[in-house]
C-alpha cells in the first residue's frame, strides 16, 4: 500500500494593509473629513484593512501656539476668546457630521476643551511656557480631529476606534517639540493596533504626538503626522503608506514659484529626505526613515484625484538617463552666523564644542561650511532659531578671542537626485544658472551621497533663481519617473 502525501497547508490569504495619512486641509471641515473618509471607504470596501491617521484641523495648530504664547504673555482673555472659537468649530463640525447634542463624541471634544482650558490657565499662572507645556497645548489639535474622523467613518458605516499617538503605542524620548521614537515602540504600536484590526476595526491615530516613558504627551515636530504614519506603517509591516494631500505629489519645484513645475512620479527614500530636509513641505524630513529597513513604499496622493497615482517613494527609483536632478527647493527665513577670529585657529575643540552645544539644544543646522585657514565656520540656521543659537554658542566662545556675526534675510536653495552621482558638470550648470540672474552665493554644500548641492544666497533672489535653475535642467517640461 503506498503511502499518502502528507497534506499541504495553504497560509490563508492576507489582506492588502494600507496606513492612510490626512493633512490639516483634508480635516479642516465637516465636508473635506466626509470626502476623506470616503477615501477610506473606497479601500476598505474592496476588502483592504486600513488605519488612519489625522492632523489638526486647518489652523488649528497655529492657533493653538498662539494661545499659549498669550498665556504666557498675560493675556489670559485672548486666549480663553481662542478657545471659545476652536470649541465651536469642532462642535459644528460634529453636529454636521451627525453627532446628537448628547453623544459620546460631543460629550468627549467638550472634555478636551475644558482640559485645554485647564493647561492654559496654569501656564497664565506661572507666566511660563515650558517645552513639555506646549507640546500639551498643541497636541489637542490632533486630539480633537480623531473623533470626528471616527464619526464620518461611522456614518459610512464603518466600525473604528480613535487614539492618541501614545494609546497607538509611540514612546519618544523627552525631546520635546522634536521628540523621535524609542525603539520599542514598533512593538507596541503592532500589539495595540493588530487587536483592532483583528476585531474588524478601523483605527483612527491622532497624528504629531506620542508620550514619553513618564506618560507626559511629547510632539514630533511640525508636520509629524507624516511621521507618526510611517512609524505605523513599519510597526504593521503595511503594504503602502498613503499620505494624502491637496497636491498631486511632489512637485519638481514650488508650482508658486515655478508655475511649470510637474509632478514627480517617481523618487527614493534619499532623494525625499533631501527635499523634505531643503524646504518642500509635502513630507516630514524623517517621515521615510521608518520605512526604509522593511522596504515600504510610500505614496503621495491627490485626494481631489484618488485615481491618479501621486508620486511613489522606494528604495531604488527610477532616474533616465541624462536626468541628473528631478528637483529644486529651497528654504526661506534663514540665518548665516559666521564664528571667526584668531581663538579658533589650530584649536580643533572649540569647532567641537560649538557643535556639541547646538546638539544640546537641539538647534537644525540647515548648511556649514569652514575656511580652508580655519579661521571661520559659518552655521546656516533658521531665522527663527538664530538669536537662541547665538546664546547657546555664548558659553563655549567665553574667553576665546572668537567674533559672531549674524547675516539676516538669507534663504537656502538645493539640488536633489540620484543621477546627479558620478556625473560631470552638474555643480556648473547650477553656478551658471545663478550667475546668468546675477545672484552671488553665500555658501556651498555638497552632501557625500552625491544627491544635492545646496547653496546659501540672498532671499530676494531666491524665486527668481528657482525658476532659473529649474530651466537649466530641463525641468520645465514634463518630468517623467
Amino acid at each position: 500500500m503506498s503511502a499518502q502525501p502528507e497534506p499541504v497547508s495553504i497560509p490563508p490569504h492576507q489582506p492588502r494593509l494600507l496606513v492612510m495619512k490626512f493633512g490639516g486641509t483634508l480635516m479642516g471641515s465637516s465636508r473635506a473629513i466626509r470626502h476623506s473618509a470616503s477615501l477610506v471607504k473606497r479601500s476598505t470596501v474592496l476588502g483592504t484593512l486600513v488605519v488612519v491617521v489625522v492632523s489638526a484641523m486647518t489652523g488649528v495648530t497655529n492657533g493653538l501656539l498662539k494661545l499659549a504664547d498669550a498665556a504666557e504673555a498675560g493675556d489670559i482673555a485672548f486666549a480663553n476668546d481662542e478657545i471659545a472659537i476652536m470649541r465651536n468649530r469642532h462642535f459644528t463640525a460634529a453636529q454636521e457630521l451627525g453627532a446628537a447634542p448628547d453623544s459620546e463624541t460631543v460629550r468627549e471634544i467638550r472634555e478636551m476643551h475644558e482640559t485645554l482650558r485647564q493647561a492654559v490657565y496654569g501656564v497664565y499662572l506661572l507666566r511660563e511656557l515650558t517645552p513639555r507645556s506646549r507640546d500639551l497645548i498643541v497636541s489637542f489639535g490632533e486630539r480633537l480631529s480623531a473623533p470626528l474622523m471616527a464619526l464620518a467613518l461611522a456614518q459610512d458605516g464603518l466600525k473604528s476606534h480613535h487614539l492618541t499617538g501614545g494609546q497607538a503605542g509611540i514612546l519618544t524620548d523627552s525631546h520635546f517639540g522634536n521628540a523621535k521614537p524609542l525603539p520599542t515602540t514598533y512593538t507596541r504600536v503592532k500589539d495595540r493596533l493588530d487587536g483592532l484590526l483583528g476585531a474588524g476595526m478601523t483605527p483612527v491615530v491622532a497624528g504629531f504626538m506620542g508620550e514619553t516613558v513618564k506618560g507626559a504627551i511629547s510632539t514630533l515636530g511640525r508636520g509629524g503626522t507624516d511621521f507618526t504614519a510611517t512609524i505605523v506603517g513599519a510597526a504593521l509591516h503595511a503594504d503602502e503608506v498613503w499620505t494624502w494631500k491637496d497636491v498631486d505629489g511632489f512637485m519638481s519645484a514650488d508650482p508658486r514659484s515655478v508655475p511649470r513645475a510637474r509632478t514627480i512620479v517617481q523618487l527614493s527614500y534619499g532623494e525625499v529626505m533631501e527635499l523634505a530636509y531643503f524646504g518642500a513641505k509635502v513630507l516630514h524630513p524623517l517621515a521615510v526613515t521608518p520605512l526604509q529597513d522593511h522596504g515600504i513604499p510610500l505614496r503621495v496622493k491627490s485626494a481631489a484625484d484618488p485615481d491618479f497615482a501621486g508620486t511613489l517613494v522606494v528604495a531604488d527609483a527610477v532616474t533616465l538617463p541624462g536626468q541628473s536632478v528631478k528637483a529644486v527647493t529651497a528654504i526661506k527665513g534663514v540665518s548665516i552666523i559666521t564664528v571667526s577670529g584668531a581663538g579658533i585657529l589650530g584649536v580643533p575643540e572649540v569647532v567641537a564644542d560649538l557643535f556639541n552645544t547646538l546638539a544640546r539644544e537641539n538647534i537644525t543646522l540647515l548648511m556649514v561650511s569652514q575656511s580652508s585657514s580655519m579661521s571661520n565656520v559659518s552655521l546656516a540656521v533658521q531665522s527663527a532659531s538664530a538669536e537662541r543659537t547665538v546664546a547657546a554658542l555664548r558659553t563655549p566662545l567665553a574667553g576665546r578671542q572668537l567674533q559672531v556675526d549674524i547675516q539676516e534675510g538669507v534663504a537656502v536653495l538645493a539640488i536633489v537626485g540620484a543621477g546627479m552621482r558620478g556625473t560631470k558638470g552638474v555643480a556648473a550648470r547650477l553656478f551658471g544658472a545663478l550667475a546668468t540672474e546675477d545672484i552671488n552665493i553665500l555658501m556651498i554644500s555638497q552632501g557625500s551621497s552625491e544627491l544635492n548641492i545646496s547653496v546659501a544666497i540672498e532671499e530676494k533672489d531666491v524665486d527668481s533663481a528657482t525658476r532659473e535653475v529649474h530651466g537649466a535642467f530641463g525641468l520645465d517640461g514634463d518630468v517623467p519617473a
